[in-house]
Formats: C-alpha cells, structure tokens, sequence
C-alpha cells in the first residue's frame, strides 16, 4: 500500500470529523501519506448527504468505524498512535481528553508525535466551546463584511474560506511545519488550528489596505470586491459570464482596445468617480457578443480575462486537460492532487474505500498485527 509522493513514509492516523480536518487529511494523503482514519460508529450528518463514493475528500486513505468510547477500542488507536507520524482531531475542546486520546496520554506513548488539532475557535478563548461553521467565523474575522456588491448583503463564498482555506490548509501548514521542526529536535507538538485564526491571516493583505487608507467600508466599492469596473463579471449575448481582472495598465488598455473602447487617458483606471460611467460602456460591450465568441477573442491575449465556467464545464477546458488539473475515478470527476512535484509526483487519487477495506494492508504496513484491531464493525479488506 506504499504511495507516491513527497509524504510517502509519513503515517497518518486521522480520527473522523467533517469539513476541514478531513480536506487536511485528504491534502496529505494525496501527497503520499499513510492514513487510517478512524471513524465513529454514527457518521457525521452532512457525511450522509452525499453517496460515499461521491464524498471525495474521504479518498486515498482506508476507514474502521470504532465506537471511541469502548475500551478495547481506545486501545486500538492507542497502539496504532505509537506507530505514527501525526495525529489528527477536529473535536471541541476537551473532547478527545475525554476520549482518553487527548495530546497528554498519546504524546506519553509517542513523544514524537505531531498532534493536529482542528477547531473553528480555537482551544481557548470566551467562544471556544461554541457551535460554529465557516460561515460564523467569515462573519466574525471581518471578511464577509467585506465580500459583496454595493448596496446588497454580504455573499458568502461557499465554505471555501474559512473551512478549508483558513482551516485545512492552515492545518496542513501547521503539521509540515511541525514535521519540519520535529527533525531537530526529536519531539513532537501539538499544533492548534482555528478556523477564525486561518480566515483573519488569510485577510492580511486586506487589513493591510485598509489600514493605507486604501479601501472604503462599504463593500462592493473597491478594488478587489467588484467596485472597479476593470475587476468584475460582466452578463454576455447568451446569458453566460465572462471574468476579467485587468489590474495592471497595459492589460487594463489591451482590454478596452479589444473591446473597442478608448482606453483613454492614463488616469482612467485610477478615477473612481469615473468608474461607473466605464463599467457601463462595458457592459453594453460584452452584452454584444456570447461569452465563447469573448472567450476566442481574449483568451489568447494578456488581458486577464476568462470565462466563467460551470462545474460541468471546467474540467472539459483545455488548459485544465492539459495539465489533468480534474480526474475521472470509477465515474466521479474531481480535482487531482495538487501541487505538483518534480522528483516524487503523486499518485493519482485512489476510489473512497468503504469502512474496513484496506485496512488489514496498512496495519502490516505499518507493523501492527492485524488481528489486534477491533472487528465487530469491520468490512473484510
């Protein structure tokens, strides 16, 4: 069961939560890391949502369904924990202390160990132990506030931002840091990623401009939140969108020429009070033509503009063909393992196995006999 890439030789046990922490796992395994996740005997309620071969960020890793509170259980994971490289919980705090697989107990039996912990608040603080998802915690950083057109409420991003941007690839950073680390010292730590934590470093840039000077709090008015016409998506013939994002001067009067509009003088992107007048006469423009006639006319060229595809239609794009950035496994599209490397490239990702299967193979891979793992709710690998 030994993977290709970067991680290969790294072991995972992951113990089973929703959105970020299993995105994190799936990050590493892609790269190569050995996973067991570990997972409770009910399932997570937006896991059910989706058929389980459709739930993508559970691939590449295989899965034993434990109840977490029977003994012969904990010491399960207890004994494959000593065998790790890095553990991962995304429980509330005091949660997996309770479990008796909190950092203290694990961490005696293996001092090396990484333990990466996932919360949307954090281990401490007034809310720690509040309920929370993405989007309380895009409300609280300042972010939402901040994403949406003039004059309507705040949009919210799907759960990319906080969940898996300001969560799982925080986590993922804190662990490779942690691993990093752990090569001069010889020990471990626990790493404590909090949702809010990701989302406000992820708005760094932008608490950066406002505190410049350079940005209104009024959303929808600014440079990078659709407020510059030159920044925006603009409604073609057929009914479809085309992106442009012409920020910089020579892309910004490349675009117009090719549009057919006067670039006009060098302080035309700079005059906000200008900015409506422009966004208009572009609008017109592009209502002219369909967006694959736009797309023929300004892909090729450096003018920062792109098609706005559905998610049926951009794995079909060339570009992402080219680079196979999507991937069919057993009838399910998805994303292939990114980045890429030179000298330990990845494995394309594996089918997301059912509970038990393949687990025996990883338990000798990792010198662990298997008849020591709890069988009442296994599947037969």
């Amino acid at each position: 069961m030994t993977k290709m890439g970067p991680l290969s030789g790294i072991r995972v046990v992951e113990i089973a939560g929703i959105g970020p922490a299993p995105m994190c796992t799936m990050l590493l395994a892609d790269l190569g890391a050995s996973v067991l996740r570990i997972e409770r005997d009910e399932s997570p309620d937006l896991v059910d949502s989706v058929p389980r071969r459709c739930n993508v960020i559970l691939r590449g890793r295989p899965s034993l369904q434990l109840d977490l509170k029977n003994n012969d259980a904990r010491d399960f994971v207890l004994s494959v924990v000593r065998k790790a490289d890095v553990l991962i919980e995304g429980f509330r705090p005091g949660v997996a202390e309770r479990l008796g697989i909190g950092p203290e107990p694990v961490m005696a039996l293996n001092p090396k160990l990484v333990y990466g912990r996932m919360t949307g608040w954090g281990q401490d603080g007034p809310l720690a132990m509040r309920a929370g998802h993405d989007i309380t915690y895009l409300a609280l950083s300042g972010a939402l506030n901040a994403i949406g057109r003039k004059g309507q409420p705040p949009t919210v991003p799907l759960n990319l931002v906080s969940d898996f941007a300001g969560g799982a690839l925080y986590l993922a950073l804190g662990i490779l840091s942690a691993l990093v680390e752990r090569q001069h010292s010889g020990l471990g730590q626990v790493v404590d990623a909090a949702m809010i934590d990701g989302t406000a470093s992820l708005m760094a840039a932008i608490y950066g401009m406002a505190a410049a000077g350079n940005l209104t709090s009024e959303r929808g008015t600014n440079l990078l939140d659709s407020g510059a016409y030159f920044y925006d998506v603009y409604e073609c013939a057929d009914g479809k969108w085309l992106a442009i994002g012409a920020l910089e001067q020579r892309f910004h009067d490349e675009l117009l020429r090719q549009i057919g509009i006067d670039p006009g003088s060098p302080d035309t992107r700079a005059n906000r009070e200008g900015w409506p007048r422009m966004r208009e006469l572009l609008k017109d423009r592009f209502r002219t033509r369909t967006r694959d006639e736009w797309q023929a006319q300004l892909e090729p060229l450096d003018v920062c503009a792109a098609p706005v595809l559905s998610m049926s239609e951009a794995p079909t794009h060339l570009h992402l063909r080219h680079r196979r950035t999507f991937v069919d496994v057993e009838g399910v599209v998805q994303p292939a393992a990114a980045p890429r490397f030179s000298r330990t490239p990845a494995s394309d990702p594996r089918p997301v196995p059912e509970p038990g299967v393949g687990v025996d193979d990883l338990l000798r891979e990792w010198q662990i006999d298997p008849q020591r793992r709890p069988r009442h709710h296994a599947v037969p690998s």
